[in-house]
């Protein structure tokens, strides 16, 4: 049975499912960052996340529906993939960073991705969620030859690594 939330509206209710940092950073980082293991959430969260916050919002996250983890035994790693309706999020993603361009002070190293998605907009988007849904559900791509948005938003890194 789905919790009915504090109200009927749309955005409450999706508040109510991703409306903190840290979240949205944990969402961020499985999504943008290929970050499927506990661990390496842990290790390569900018923002210092703690291990009991992750773990909390990541069975947060299994719970509502946005990622799944793989059952494992013991002494494995348990994997998180995106679910579809995690993957759905991707715009809103690309809005929020699109946002902070504007409005927020950040660095030119991490403001690469955001400048990238909001040039490329909804084509570029609809390209990247193909994308996941090939390496987190299985779902072959449109087109298999096409370059993959991954791929353009390393070669923008790099471009300002140099």
């Amino acid at each position: 049975m789905r919790d009915e939330g504090r109200s009927g509206c749309p955005i409450n209710a999706t508040i109510e499912v991703i409306g903190d940092r840290w979240t949205l950073l944990v969402l961020r980082d499985v999504m943008f960052g290929n970050r499927r293991h506990f661990r390496e959430l842990l290790a390569g969260s900018e923002e210092r996340i703690a291990s009991n916050i992750l773990s909390d919002r990541l069975k947060r996250l299994v719970a509502a529906g946005l990622l799944s983890r793989e059952d494992t035994r013991p002494g494995q790693k348990a994997e998180y993939r995106l679910t579809e309706p995690a993957i759905q999020l991707v715009p809103i993603m690309a809005q929020l960073g699109a946002w902070g361009l504007r409005h927020r002070p950040t660095t030119k190293r991490l403001r690469v991705r955001a400048e990238l998605l909001e040039e490329g907009g909804p084509q570029l988007w609809a390209e990247f969620m193909d994308e996941l849904r090939e390496s987190h559900l299985g779902i072959p791509r449109p087109d298999p030859d096409a370059p993959t948005a991954t791929d353009r938003l390393a070669h923008a890194y790099a471009a300002v690594a140099e």
